[in-house]
């Protein structure tokens, strides 16, 4: 897939020395198109932001399956929906199908996440269950009604997404069908000013969101610390972030960290980018 970067993705820092993040840098590796909102966080905390797309979201290799449930969306009796690109993707394939909202008038909607709740009110959808901890592990634990029976449409990522949810599902008595939404791949290159950033030592925090974010950093990142050589990866990219904070959103992604980092320095308590932006406050200021 071809990158659509841009050369520069620095944000200029409002200076405040008494902001809880000042003087601090943060790398930023959120997808094209969602990082702002994060941005914008961190640098209301004081941080000056770079920003290192780690991710790419783009259409499935084929929507024959999405349309296929879309065409049959009475039968199911529950969507489920982990992510804000699933909605809307979602959405923009039920339109394009010639249906609306109203196709999902008899199916409930359990959405992991405020984020992904927010995006489905966006599209006039109002989900009938949120898992209270955010995280898709704990939708099968607190799920409001009996599984065994139900029919379940789950549109996901093509590929590289956790198996764990299905399972347990399953495991439950339920039938999930599971359809590619979207395609999520690691950009081409690094913008300049994030590959002279981290070659210069300047960065203080790496920041990720999710496990398929540090997955992709670390190919990056390995292209800028050792260009071609063999030389093990996590040796190569763990070693030069020696010093550097490793700041994870939820136990998934401080999993994946741990695996190809080796370490996690802040983790969120609450798995969401306030959570993660307040976690790094705490960080930086000792309390």
């Amino acid at each position: 897939m071809a990158s659509n970067l841009s050369s520069s993705h620095s944000i200029a820092v409002p200076t405040a020395s008494h902001l809880p993040l000042n003087g601090k840098t943060i790398l930023v590796t959120r997808s094209v198109g969602q990082s702002s909102q994060f941005a914008e966080l961190l640098v209301a905390a004081g941080a000056h932001v770079v920003e290192m797309p780690a991710l790419e979201i783009g259409p499935p290799s084929s929507w024959e399956a999405l349309d296929g449930a879309i065409a049959l969306l009475s039968e199911f009796d529950w969507l489920i929906l982990t992510s804000t690109n699933g909605v809307s993707y979602f959405c923009e394939r039920l339109m394009a199908q010639g249906k609306d909202i109203r196709a999902l008038a008899q199916v409930k909607i359990a959405a992991v996440g405020e984020k992904t709740a927010q995006t489905l009110r966006h599209h006039c959808l109002q989900p009938d269950f949120i898992p209270p901890d955010f995280v898709a592990d704990s939708l099968v634990e607190h799920f409001p009604e009996e599984l065994t029976g139900k029919k379940i449409l789950f549109p996901r990522v093509e590929s590289g997404g956790r198996e764990i949810l299905v399972r347990e599902l399953t495991a439950k008595g339920a039938e999930v069908i599971e359809v590619p939404a979207y395609q999520s791949c690691c950009p081409d290159s690094v913008p300049p000013s994030a590959a002279l950033a981290l070659q210069s030592g300047t960065v203080d925090v790496i920041t990720f969101a999710s496990s398929k974010t540090v997955q992709f950093f670390c190919q990056l990142a390995e292209k800028i610390f050792s260009g071609n050589s063999s030389e093990n990866q996590l040796s190569v990219v763990a070693s030069s972030l020696e010093g550097v904070c490793i700041a994870s959103i939820g136990p998934q992604t401080s999993h994946t960290c741990r695996s190809l980092l080796g370490r996690v320095d802040v983790e969120a308590q609450e798995y969401t980018l306030e959570g993660l932006t307040a976690a790094l406050i705490k960080w930086a200021t000792g309390s």
